[in-house]
């Protein structure tokens, strides 16, 4: 079983512009792993990484203590939300949860998920972009991979939206390990096991939101 994944010495650079230089952590399947970090820090850039469309200067990724030696979207280990929409515009909602999964607990899972009815038989190009990322975050979570990356999920979401994605979440990390980078930082902190801040290309192992405030994230508070 599949229940362990560790990230160790990750370093990036273009050019002389060093991104990441330092980045650790490990995140266990029944885990929700948060990473905080000022836009331009590398958060999303470390999770294409993970994802392998990233190819950095230096990393060390272990399943279960076992080193990947080349990552690669085809392992089926990690799959991941990007923050910008990937699915096809011109199909209908209930087609492309259909080309996604085939078997009947998954389709009814997703069908019956809180919002889609609304929306299954519009094409995806006329969804809003809340609705567009919320089907997106559906067809992830769902997925097999043990590890799941998402890039801002809440970005640009109503609160019912993000309360259905908090509420799946807590429910999906019972046999998976969920890495979640999001500027809504309190929603975040609500779910969160374990979370982390990258500043100046390293990262920060951090306990309370006050911390946020002393690496420079959030504003100081009075």
């Amino acid at each position: 079983m599949i229940s362990s994944l560790r990230l160790d010495n990750v370093d990036l650079s273009f050019g002389k512009k060093q991104i990441l230089s330092n980045v650790n952590f490990t995140c266990n399947t029944g885990e929700i792993l948060a990473i905080f970090g000022r836009n331009g820090s590398g958060k999303s850039t470390l999770l294409k990484i993970m994802f392998g469309t990233l190819k950095p200067n230096k990393i060390e990724l272990y399943i279960n203590n076992n080193k990947i030696e080349k990552i690669s979207t085809k392992n089926k280990l990690i799959a991941y939300l990007p923050q910008t929409p990937f699915l096809p515009r011109d199909i209908t909602v209930r087609r492309i949860i259909s080309m996604y999964f085939s078997d009947g607990e998954t389709l009814d899972k997703i069908f019956y998920s809180p919002l889609i009815n609304k929306i299954e038989c519009q094409k995806f190009g006329t969804l809003s972009l809340g609705e567009q990322k919320y089907l997106e975050f559906l067809l992830i979570i769902n997925l097999s991979h043990p590890f799941i990356l998402l890039d801002e999920p809440f970005a640009m979401l109503e609160p019912l939206y993000i309360e259905s994605i908090k509420d799946i979440l807590t429910k999906s990390k019972n046999n998976k390990g969920i890495i979640i980078t999001d500027h809504y930082y309190r929603d975040v902190f609500e779910i969160a096991n374990k979370k982390i801040i990258i500043k100046d290309g390293v990262s920060h192992e951090i306990i309370n939101l006050n911390e946020l405030s002393d690496y420079g994230y959030i504003p100081l508070r009075g």
